[in-house]
């Protein structure tokens, strides 16, 4: 677990990696931060303006440094989702940055498909799903955010893959869960606070 500290330093560089690249076209240098942010992490890092998605992207794998990955993925967010234009240097102060760290993805084992439900926490768990060529990630937030059960939230990540709703059911597609521990800005540019998605 980070703490608050190290997780208002991973939404800061963000930001800044994000206004380096629009102003020059550069990757922002690797800072100087606590060990912890050395070692490798999952992140996907999310922007929104005014409420709404305005891109995100990440590395789901522990594969790279986590502030390494960090800061790819915040450029990648803001210039590279393909399902946004990407972002301009007057539009970042309408955008507030939220902050993903993910755990080792878990592969699901069940006997039978239909038991992937009872193995999944809604508020706790995101959901990554592979098969059939496709492959998909939804955040444990999203779920939340939609107030979906385990069902539609198995459905709505086959969706993202590509996949047909119901395709959880067939025993070729691989479902992996993890969670993740969330840092986000109050607004844009503003103080960064922990996002409990479980109720306390």
């Amino acid at each position: 677990m980070l703490t608050l500290d190290e997780g208002t330093i991973l939404v800061r560089t963000a930001r800044q990696a994000i206004a380096t690249y629009l102003r020059s076209g550069k990757v922002l240098p690797r800072p100087k931060v606590p060990s912890k942010l050395l070692e490798p992490g999952g992140v996907f890092v999310t922007l929104t303006k005014n409420g709404e998605l305005r891109g995100c992207i990440g590395h789901p794998m522990p594969t790279m440094p986590l502030i390494d990955a960090l800061i790819d993925s915040a450029i990648s967010a803001a210039t590279r989702d393909p399902r946004f234009p990407p972002v301009n240097l007057n539009e970042l102060q309408e955008i507030e940055i939220e902050v993903s760290v993910l755990t080792k993805p878990e592969v699901l084992k069940a006997e039978h498909p239909k038991e992937y439900p009872k193995l999944i926490k809604i508020g706790r768990d995101g959901l990554i799903v592979e098969g059939m060529g496709g492959a998909g990630l939804l955040l444990p937030q999203v779920a939340v955010e939609y107030n979906w059960d385990a069902e539609e939230f198995l459905s709505n990540t086959c969706i993202k893959a590509g996949l047909m709703p119901d395709c959880w059911l067939e025993r070729g597609i691989r479902i992996s869960k993890f969670s993740a521990q969330v840092f986000c800005e109050c607004k844009p540019g503003g103080k960064v606070t922990e996002r409990q998605l479980l109720p306390p």
